[in-house]
C-alpha cells in the first residue's frame, strides 16, 4: 500500500476547485481514460491579469485528484508567465511529497497546465495533442521529447524513475533499451566548464548546481549505494542530504567536502560550502 502524506490525503478526500470554468480564458485536457489517467484543467483570468480562479475534472487515482487539486491551488494569484514556471517537483512538495511510483501524477497536472496556457495563448482547441518527435513508449504514447523534459527537469537517472515519472515502460517493455539510451545521452551532457567564473544569476547558479549532482554527483553515489539530496540553496551554502549507504557511513564528512563539496566547487564556484541538512 502506498504511503501518502496527511496532505496528500487531505486534497484526495477534500479535493479544491473541481469541476469546469464553462467561459475559461484556458483549458488544458491531457492523458487518457484508457492508460489510466486522464485530467481536464481550467482557467479564469481577473482584470488584473492573475488567474482568478481554476478548476480541474481527473480521472485517476488518490495521488492523481490530489495533485490536480494542489496545481488549482498553486496556480491561483499567479500571472500566465509566474504559472508556467510551476513544474511537477513543485507540485509534489506543495503535497509534502508523493510515492515514487505515483510521481507521473504530478507531470499530469504539468503537462496539463501548460496545455491550458498554449489554448489561451494560441486559441488551438484543447484536447488536440500533437505529437512531437518520435513515440518511444507506444503502450502510453509518450514521445521521446516528453521523456527528455521529465528526465532534466527532475534529473533522473534510472529507466524505474523515468517509468514512474511518465508510465513509458511500465506495458510491454519493449521500450525499455530506448529509455537507457535517452539517459545514457542526457547524462553524458557534462555541465560547460566555461561557465564557472562568469557572472551567473541565482537561478542560472541553482540550475548548475542541480545539473552537476545530477550528470556527476548521484551516479557515483549511487555506484556505492548511496545517494543525494539538494535541500537548498542560501548563498554560498549548499544544503544536501546523503541518503542510503552514505547517510550511515564513517566516512559521510569526507564524501560531503571531499566529494560532494570539490565537485561543486570545481564545475560552479570556488566559494561554495556544502552543508549537511
Amino acid at each position: 500500500m502506498w504511503e501518502y502524506t496527511d496532505k496528500v490525503m487531505d486534497h484526495f478526500r477534500n479535493p479544491r476547485n473541481t469541476g469546469v470554468i464553462e467561459d475559461a480564458d484556458g483549458t488544458g485536457e491531457v492523458g487518457s481514460m484508457a492508460c489510466g489517467d486522464a485530467l481536464k484543467l481550467t482557467f479564469k483570468l481577473g482584470g488584473d491579469g492573475r488567474i482568478a480562479d481554476a478548476k480541474f475534472q481527473t480521472f485517476g487515482c488518490a495521488s492523481a485528484i490530489a495533485a490536480a487539486s494542489a496545481m488549482t491551488e498553486l496556480i491561483k494569484g499567479k500571472t500566465i508567465a509566474e504559472a508556467e514556471k510551476i513544474t511537477n517537483q513543485d507540485v509534489a512538495n506543495f503535497l509534502g511529497g508523493l510515492p515514487g511510483e505515483k510521481m507521473h501524477c504530478s507531470v499530469l497536472g504539468e503537462q496539463a497546465l501548460e496545455a491550458a496556457i498554449e489554448n489561451y495563448r494560441t486559441g488551438k482547441p484543447a484536447g488536440v495533442k500533437e505529437i512531437e518527435g518520435r513515440v518511444v513508449c507506444h503502450c502510453f504514447g509518450v514521445t521521446e521529447k516528453e521523456i527528455e523534459h521529465v528526465v532534466r527537469e527532475n534529473h533522473l537517472t534510472t529507466v524505474e524513475e523515468v517509468t514512474n515519472y511518465t508510465k513509458a515502460g511500465g506495458g510491454c517493455g519493449n521500450c525499455l533499451d530506448d529509455i537507457q539510451e535517452i539517459l545514457d545521452r542526457i547524462a553524458g551532457e557534462k555541465p560547460k566548464a566555461e561557465t564557472k567564473g562568469k557572472t551567473m544569476t541565482n537561478l542560472e547558479r541553482i540550475k548548475l548546481i542541480e545539473q552537476v549532482i545530477a550528470t556527476t554527483i548521484r551516479p557515483a553515489l549511487q555506484a556505492d549505494g548511496g545517494d543525494i539530496n539538494l535541500v537548498d540553496v542560501d548563498g554560498n551554502r549548499v544544503i544536501v542530504a546523503l541518503k542510503g549507504a552514505c547517510a550511515s557511513c564513517p566516512m559521510a564528512t569526507y564524501t560531503m567536502k571531499g566529494f560532494v563539496e570539490a565537485q561543486l566547487r570545481q564545475a560552479v564556484s570556488d566559494e561554495l560550502i556544502v552543508e549537511a541538512q
